[in-house]
Order: C-alpha cells, then sequence, then structure tokens
C-alpha cells in the first residue's frame, strides 16, 4: 500500500458502509479501486464476493489488468496483448452491460424472453425502425428511423416504457414515436431479441418484478464497487440500489465536474445526491492531481468555480509551475487550422517532440476538415480517433451471423442476414413470408429453414436452397462437435463458400484481398477468445463482440497506439492526456455548443464540465483558439469568443462577458 496519499490511503482504508471518493480528473482514482479491493481481500473478504463495475471495457480491462499485478490471480497470454482472465474465485470486473449481460442470460425467462436472446446492434435497430414505420405508415419528413431510434434511446435512458413516453410526450414526433416504440418493443419480445439499452432497462424490470431474483442476484455479492459514478442513468442507478441494499458495502468514485454525458442519459444527481440516498456515507475527496502542471490546473479550478452546482473541492498540482495557457484568435478557421498545424510542426522540429504528443480537441464532429487538409499538406502523420468499428463492416456482420447459426437456436436477424448470402435464389417474397409466419405462429424461423416446421409455400427451388443451406449448417455441427470453436468456424465458412460472396461485390484484387482479410481477423479474435476463456462458448464470444469488447474502445486504443497526432472529440478524449493539447473552435454557439444556450440552467453547465474535461487532458502544455469569422454555407460569419475564454482567465468582470451571454 505504499505510495498512497493520505486521502487515497483514507478511501482504501475505509471497508464497509457507503463511501463517496471524490476523485478529481488525473488523482489516480483506479489505483484507489483496485487498492482497495486488494485491501477487502486482505481482510478476509472473499474475492469472489466483490465486484467492480465501469462503463467501458476498455477501463474494466486496465483494472483487471493492475488487481492482477497486486493480488495474483490468473493471466492468459494472447497474442497482442497480456490480459486478465477471472477465475471462479477472482473478483469479479465488468462493464454495466456485460454484468446486465449474465443476469439476463440466467434468469430473463422470467420476463417472457428466451435465455438465448440476440442482441440487436445498430444496424439491425435501423431496419426494424424503418419496418415499424413502414407499418403504421410514417413518411422520413415526419420521422426518420435513425430519428425513432433516438426517441425510443432516450426513453429507454430515462427508465420509461411505452405507456409512461406517450403521456410524456408533447410534439407530434414524439406522439409518432411513443406509437413505434411500443411496435418496437414487441417485434423486439416477438423475435426473441434485446437491443442494448434493454439490457439495462429488463435488469431493472427483472429485479423490480421478482424480488427473488434480486435477492439471488444480491447475494452473490458482499461488497460493490462503481467507477465513473457520475456517469449512470437512471437503470444502472436503480440496478447499484437493488445489488447494495442490503449489505450496503458501496464504494462509488468519480467526479461531478467531469459528466458530460446528459444526451445518453446520465444524470449528474446520483453523484450530487450521494449522501442523501445512503445517509452514513463517508465522503473523501482525491484532489492531488498528478498529470497536469500548477499554470493548467490553475485554468481548471478557475472555470469550474463557475458550475454552481457542485461538491466543493480544488485540484492541487503536484507539478508546481509550468508554462502558461495560450489563447490563439485567428481570422477564420483555415487560417486557425494552419497555425495549429504550424505551431505542432514548429514542436516537432525544435523541442524532440513525437505525433504522439499532441492531440488536437474539438466540439463538433464537422470540425476536424480544415485540420485534416492542413495535416496532410504538412505531411503529418494523424488519426482521426473514431469512424467506423471493424465490427460495422458487411463482412463482418456476415460471419458473425453464420456464426450464431452454429448455436441451438440462432436468432431471427442472423438468419434474415445470410439466408441469401451468398445468393441462394431466396428472394424478399419468400424471405417476408417465412418472418410473417414466424411472428404469426411464434414458430422459431430457423426450425422452419431446417424443415422441422411447415414452411409457407414456397416455389421448390427456395426450398431446395433452404435444405442445402440447413444441411451444411447441420454437418459442420455433427462433424465438428468436438473440435475447436475456431475448427467448426473454418469449417462452416468454407462449406458456405462465403468467398463467393466477397469475389461478387469486389471486383478489384486488392478490395477481394482486404476484404477477406477481414473475416480472417474475426476467426483471429475467435482463436484469441477461444485461448483465453475458462469455458469458452459460441454464445459468450458473440456477446462479447456485440457489448464492445472488441470494437469501439479497442479501435480507439489501437488507434491511439500509432505514433501520429491525434484528432478527436472533447467526449472521446475523457481519460486520456496527451503532452500537448489543442483546444480549437473556442467560441459561442460551438463550446458552450449552440443547443445547450436554450437550456441556460442545465446544458451551459454541462458544457462547462466538458471544457473543463478538455483542458484537463493536457499534462504540460495547452493551446486553446478561436476564429474572428466561420463559414455557415459559403458565407463568412462574424463569431463570438466562447465565454469560457473569459471565465478560465477569470475575466468574469469584462463587459464583453456579458455579450457572450447576451447580456
Amino acid at each position: 500500500m505504499s505510495g498512497l496519499n493520505p486521502a487515497q490511503q483514507d478511501a482504501v482504508d475505509t471497508l464497509s458502509g457507503p463511501l463517496l471518493v471524490l476523485a478529481g480528473a488525473g488523482t489516480g482514482k483506479t489505483r484507489v479501486i483496485t487498492f482497495r479491493i486488494a485491501k477487502l481481500i486482505q481482510h478476509g473478504v472473499p474475492r469472489h464476493k466483490i465486484l467492480g463495475v465501469t462503463f467501458t471495457n476498455k477501463a474494466a480491462n486496465e483494472m483487471k489488468e493492475r488487481l492482477t499485478a497486486l493480488i495474483g490471480g490468473k493471466t492468459v497470454k494472447h497474442k497482442y496483448k497480456k490480459k486478465a482472465e477471472q477465475g471462479e474465485n477472482e473478483p469479479t470486473i465488468s462493464t454495466f452491460h456485460s454484468l446486465c449481460v449474465r443476469i439476463l442470460r440466467r434468469r430473463i425467462d422470467k420476463l417472457g424472453y428466451p435465455l438465448k436472446f440476440a442482441i440487436y446492434n445498430r444496424g439491425d435497430q435501423e431496419g426494424l425502425a424503418r419496418q415499424i414505420l413502414r407499418e403504421i405508415k410514417v413518411g422520413d419528413k415526419l420521422l426518420k428511423p435513425n430519428q425513432l431510434l433516438f426517441h425510443i434511446s432516450n426513453w429507454k435512458c430515462k427508465s420509461l416504457n411505452p405507456k409512461q413516453a406517450m403521456l410524456q410526450s408533447e410534439s407530434d414526433a414524439q406522439h409518432i414515436a411513443a406509437v413505434g416504440f411500443e411496435r418496437y418493443q414487441k417485434q423486439l419480445k416477438l423475435r426473441g431479441c434485446v437491443d442494448f439499452d434493454d439490457l439495462l432497462l429488463l435488469t431493472e424490470q427483472l429485479f423490480r418484478e421478482h424480488p427473488d431474483v434480486r435477492e439471488e442476484e444480491a447475494a452473490r455479492f458482499e461488497h460493490l464497487l462503481v467507477d465513473e459514478y457520475q456517469d449512470t442513468n437512471t437503470s444502472q442507478y436503480r440496478i447499484v440500489k437493488a445489488l447494495a441494499g442490503e449489505h450496503r458495502n458501496l464504494c462509488v468514485v468519480g467526479d461531478d465536474d467531469q459528466s458530460i454525458y446528459a444526451w445518453r442519459g446520465a444524470e449528474v444527481e446520483h453523484i450530487l445526491a450521494f449522501a442523501k440516498d445512503w445517509p452514513d456515507a463517508k465522503v473523501v475527496r482525491l484532489e492531488d492531481n498528478y498529470r497536469s502542471t500548477e499554470a493548467i490546473i490553475k485554468y481548471a479550478n478557475t472555470l469550474i468555480r463557475f458550475n454552481s452546482t457542485r461538491h466543493d473541492k480544488v485540484l492541487r498540482a503536484a507539478r508546481p509551475g509550468g508554462e502558461v495557457p495560450t489563447i490563439n484568435q485567428w481570422e477564420d478557421e483555415v487560417q486557425e487550422a494552419e497555425e495549429v498545424v504550424r505551431s505542432i510542426k514548429n514542436r516537432l522540429n525544435l523541442h524532440g517532440r513525437e505525433p504522439r504528443d499532441f492531440a488536437i480537441l474539438f466540439r463538433t464532429n464537422e470540425q476536424p476538415r480544415p485540420f485534416e487538409t492542413a495535416l496532410r499538406e504538412a505531411k503529418l502523420p494523424y488519426i482521426l480517433v473514431g469512424g467506423m468499428s471493424f465490427f460495422d463492416r458487411k463482412e463482418v456482420k456476415d460471419t458473425l451471423a453464420y456464426l450464431r447459426l452454429l448455436e441451438d437456436d440462432p436468432d431471427e436477424i442472423s438468419i434474415l442476414r445470410i439466408i441469401n448470402t451468398p445468393p441462394r435464389g431466396i428472394g424478399k417474397k419468400s424471405i417476408e413470408n417465412l418472418l410473417n409466419r414466424a411472428v404469426r405462429e411464434k414458430v422459431p424461423m430457423w426450425d422452419m429453414v431446417r424443415g422441422y416446421a411447415e414452411r409457407p409455400k414456397c416455389s421448390p427451388r427456395v426450398n431446395q436452397a433452404m435444405d442445402q443451406l440447413a444441411s451444411v449448417v447441420n454437418e459442420v455441427r455433427s462433424v465438428m462437435g468436438n473440435a475447436s470453436l475456431v475448427d467448426q468456424a473454418r469449417s462452416l465458412i468454407s462449406r458456405i463458400d462465403y468467398k463467393s460472396e466477397i469475389d461478387r461485390i469486389y471486383k478489384e484484387p486488392e478490395d477481394r484481398e482486404s476484404r477477406w482479410n477481414v473475416v480472417e481477423q474475426v476467426v483471429n479474435a475467435l482463436s484469441d477468445y477461444e485461448e483465453g476463456a475458462r469455458k469458452p462458448t459460441m454464445t459468450k464470444f458473440l456477446d462479447r463482440l456485440l457489448l464492445g469488447d472488441q470494437s469501439a474502445d479497442n479501435d480507439k486504443e489501437k488507434q491511439l497506439k500509432k505514433n501520429a497526432i491525434a484528432l478527436m472529440t472533447m467526449h472521446a478524449a475523457k481519460g486520456l492526456e496527451f503532452p500537448e493539447v489543442y483546444m480549437v473552435g473556442m467560441e459561442e454557439g460551438i463550446l458552450p455548443h449552440q443547443r445547450s444556450l436554450d437550456d441556460d440552467e442545465a446544458g451551459v453547465p454541462e458544457e462547462r464540465r466538458l471544457c473543463y474535461v478538455g483542458v484537463t487532458r493536457a499534462e504540460e502544455r495547452l493551446t486553446m483558439s478561436m476564429s474572428l469569422t466561420r463559414k455557415k454555407w459559403g458565407k463568412a460569419r462574424d463569431t463570438k469568443p466562447s465565454r469560457f475564454l473569459y471565465e478560465l482567465t477569470d475575466q468574469a468582470d469584462n463587459p464583453n462577458y456579458a455579450k457572450t451571454r447576451g447580456q
């Protein structure tokens, strides 16, 4: 336990009862969580009775690895990295969604869903949303599929069901969306599927409607630790209370000053009201920042004080002095990009920096275009963090859908995806008839495909195509039953001749090769999983992928390992740090965003927290900039400096500060 400061030590030594650890930016919160788990074990708490929950797979994996280094345990060597493997007698470190999948796999049948439910990804959701809007005769002008899904997700994050959503609807679009929401949920249930938000919502429902299940799941653990508590939405908040309500050994770690996800349901009130929810709670403040220089921390503290509703705390820099942050004004967004890139090039040439030492942070996804242009002209390596995930590609989705067929009860969305891929002569009308019969008769679609249930009237050619598909899958299952998952996957991909699908779509040899390599990488991912898992199953592997275990988090992680300048949104930068940071587009309407200005009480404070997150990403040097004019629809428009530039430089008495706020 050496190396902990007094506040960290206090948090680690508090081993029972409710505990709120207010962990400011760069104050070593992961260290506190892992040391506290080690201390619990040292004091006799059985390892398997400890549950740690966080939000991203990256954070969960980092915690597992640190914990394994502290307390020992099984580790598995993978091709590219060492990763802690949780055995039956180890603490459970999990994301919220992974935890809920495990709970639902055990007991979701209580809610009328099959235990082998499928999880819809975004593409699956959009397909269902499009179908529902057609059924209720709503065109794109009134409501698009992505808009329907936005409303549904927003309601689910607030833990609202379709009837409650209807009561809260105000506009015509919301009323239509609420009607669509009810149909969407019915269709999901009929198909034995859930979406990402349902994982939380249905777990909450399960606990609420079945107290015996809640008691059984809560009894699995004696201690619950929650990381990034400020990011919890209503369902997550209620799940935590349900699991910790009996033993009350709940430790939550977070920072209300870094609560920046209200747009996806996070409620900062959960961390602000923790002591009210748990009246005997102890509060420990971690205020020693080990990341940034004193000059940068001074700006961060000055800025965040303008938020009136927050826990009282002040960051103290462990690194004294430092270069005072710079604020630049440029003529337009093109000059801003050119000057930022010129500055970076100068730092690379004269100050011994590497490209990976720099990050350019922006508020909206439209901003990076001129910076990409300038970086290309300067021949500097860069990465635009984000973009299409590996697991959003067609070849990956197709391959994963085929792997689902190796399970006992493959879901309908997977069958629909591959039933005519590669082409087998099964047309849209035949597929529609199959789906309608499956829904009407409540018959699994796979039973019809393989002839175990009566099919709708189909042509001999369609019947023969379905028989051949079922035969291939059955043969792979029977012949390869005792083989490894990887061997089963290879056999199935070969037998269905998926390579012909790639050859059909892509004409250039280079395209064909790169697409086929993508399929190979799926098999490699399955191999890595199988080598590391205690009891590998195809279901668990596919769940991991759909929960993003190898997706957005890992894609970002892989990108950031490149020696390149990082371009990313301030939201994406949370949890990261860079020696030198450029925050660009510091203008009213961009940061704070125009949408937030309509909600001054909640919107602007969240934008201020986002600005605070950006400032505290910088370790040694921070440069902020704005454009005096910015083009909209091809015409240059004058801009106003962001109010946050006045606030972080302690210029609230400047007359121009009042003007930024329309006063």
